[in-house]
């Protein structure tokens, strides 16, 4: 190289860019222990939240949505979603024949089985609660009828009770000396005589009532059981020492300790009661007296295909099932507080 062209090499400007250009200009911290628990979480609970999503809060808005909407079940497909809203639907359910009756029967079929199912599991939870022989296989028996399907149990019961052949008939001839056969799930309402007094019952509500007492009951017996093999066995001891009788250890000992469960119990039997659709409809299809509301659900979407009153009306029975809740906390969750402390 001359020594013109060494000089012309040294007078050209030199690359005064930094050694790092060529690095990002922030560098990625490094995660947290916080933040990769954040992280793990969200992973976790992403599958529960698209399943509740897609099950749960979806239906709702479709439902909420097909309310105020003048809906038949031909028309679903071809309708716009988001037009011609109006509240004809609920005038329509307001105003038609049985709704505030049927209403009425819903609440006092729920309050009925949902007492009545809680009372026999826990009777049936103090009996058994003691070591005896064969114990074991008497809390198994126990869940026969909530295990059982629901179709099987059914029919059973309407075998049971048929005027023509049903064995509770023979039994009622054989030991009370009934003269005429009863048809329980089809008499609207029965003449009873006591002390002599004359009175009318719904029989098929009170029936529909059993039935579901019975069903139902090993749900609260499961709970309960669990609860009471979970008392110290101390407590009893000592209060048998002072001398207590059954009745008072039952109720200064047992019955505080059973009542977070007895309310968590009535909360969730009232709350499946008040929904319960195939029981009734296949003892009875709603007839004599046991027209509840999700059996006017189900004849509003199928026998007048009205897909917007069914909606509206499924819509008014979860309002007043969110009020009767409130009014249950209101005026017993204060009380059962009071009691635990």
């Amino acid at each position: 190289m001359t020594t013109a062209q060494r000089g012309a090499t040294e007078r050209r400007p030199k690359d005064r860019r930094p050694l790092t250009a060529s690095r990002p200009l922030t560098a990625t911290r490094p995660l947290t222990a916080s933040r990769r628990e954040n992280r793990a979480g969200l992973a976790f609970v992403s599958p529960t939240f698209l399943v509740v999503l897609v099950v749960v809060v979806l239906p709702i808005l479709w439902t909420v949505l097909l309310a105020f909407q003048d809906a038949k079940l031909v028309d679903i497909q071809s309708m716009d979603l988001f037009g011609n809203w109006s509240l004809d639907n609920f005038a329509q359910v307001f105003g038609s024949t049985g709704f505030w009756s049927s209403l009425v029967t819903t609440v006092v079929y729920t309050v009925g089985a949902t007492v009545g199912s809680l009372l026999l599991g826990l009777a049936a939870a103090l009996a058994l609660r003691s070591p005896f022989r064969g114990r074991g296989l008497l809390r198994g028996a126990m869940l026969i009828p909530y295990v059982a399907p629901v179709v099987a149990v059914a029919f059973v019961w309407e075998v049971a009770l048929s005027p023509q052949y049903g064995i509770v008939n023979e039994w009622g001839r054989a030991l009370f000396g009934w003269d005429d056969p009863i048809a329980f799930l089809s008499t609207r309402e029965y003449e009873v005589s006591l002390l002599g007094l004359h009175f009318d019952i719904p029989l098929a509500l009170f029936t529909v009532i059993a039935f579901e007492i019975w069903r139902y009951f090993p749900f609260a017996f499961l709970f309960l059981l669990a609860r009471l093999q979970a008392v110290p066995d101390g407590l009893e001891e000592a209060a048998k020492v002072d001398g207590a009788t059954p009745l008072q250890r039952f109720r200064h000992i047992l019955l505080p300790q059973l009542m977070p469960v007895l309310a968590l119990l009535c909360v969730l039997r009232f709350i499946m009661t008040f929904n319960k659709f195939d029981d009734v409809y296949l003892l009875t299809g709603g007839g004599s007296g046991t027209d509840v509301a999700a059996v006017r659900v189900y004849d509003f979407l199928t026998a007048r295909y009205d897909v917007g009153a069914a909606a509206a009306q499924a819509l008014v029975l979860a309002a007043v099932l969110v009020v009767l809740l409130g009014l249950y906390f209101t005026f017993f969750g204060k009380k059962m507080q009071e009691e635990q402390s």
